[in-house]
């Protein structure tokens, strides 16, 4: 890593005070332009080392940047990873404040609930398929705390790859059940259809997102776990949300998925 401790230690407390008071950061990268992917998950691993020892409760793992279409509304080219508390995970018809965000936006996702733990380096698309209970449709709310502009991946990993909250809802369905590559969705804004998109943007499959993220793990000695959520990712570009705005994630024969912003 290109960053000593005391540095790591510090650029954590900035993000936490700036995630308790709503606030943005200056980009991490134009302050330390030598530091690296491993800093900014050893950065990430600071603060949710601190909200474990708060209290909070681990739920889960998010995937982001999965898809040609985040990738190319980030200008970011690889997937990351971030953790979620169990106090971020919500019910379909939620009401979410809005100034507890930053920079609101939504993305539309498949959810994968593990029966059984998963362990790289050597995960594949059939391990997951047979470690998940069921998958169920998701909203993930983006809460940003680093400046946007000008933004890499190193800035984004170190700000939990800017996950805030998810919204869970619709109909769970066992992987074998359904072809998880076509799951398709419409994102309704104020009952205006802002996005369009079909699960197979996200590496060709779900799955694989989560396989990737079981792979990636294990690189730092861990492992997904029986019981964790994993938000494998968006298949479509994120939607800017506005105070007062209704959200509606209409997944077909999966249910639908609401939530509001006051």
């Amino acid at each position: 890593m290109a960053l000593d401790e005391q540095t790591l230690d510090a650029l954590a407390d900035e993000l936490a005070e700036a995630g308790r008071t709503r606030t943005l950061i200056p980009r991490i990268t134009a302050r330390h332009p030598e530091v690296t992917v491993e800093d900014s998950y050893a950065i990430q691993g600071r603060w949710r080392n601190r909200e474990l020892a708060r209290g909070r409760r681990l739920a889960g793992r998010k995937i982001g940047l999965t898809s040609k279409a985040m990738q190319a509304a980030t200008g970011i080219t690889e997937p990351d990873y971030g953790v979620m508390f169990a106090d971020t995970v919500v019910d379909s018809g939620a009401v979410l404040e809005f100034d507890r965000f930053t920079n609101v936006r939504i993305e539309v996702e498949l959810a994968f609930v593990l029966k059984e733990p998963l362990e790289g380096p050597d995960c594949t698309l059939l391990d997951v398929l047979r470690a998940t209970e069921y998958v169920v449709p998701a909203l993930e709310v983006l809460d940003a705390h680093v400046e946007l502009e000008g933004r890499t991946i190193v800035d984004t990993i170190a700000d939990n790859a800017a996950y805030g909250a998810m919204v869970l809802g619709g109909s769970p369905v066992r992987p074998e059940d359904v072809d998880l590559r076509w799951v398709a969705a419409l994102l309704h804004r104020n009952e205006t259809i802002e996005e369009t998109g079909v699960a197979a943007g996200v590496l060709g499959h779900p799955a694989r997102g989560v396989a990737w993220l079981a792979n990636k793990l294990a690189q730092h000695g861990e492992r997904l776990e029986a019981g964790e959520i994993i938000l494998a990712g968006s298949f479509t570009r994120p939607v800017w949300i506005e105070r007062g705005d209704t959200v509606l994630a209409d997944y077909g024969d999966l249910g639908t998925i609401t939530c509001r912003f006051v």
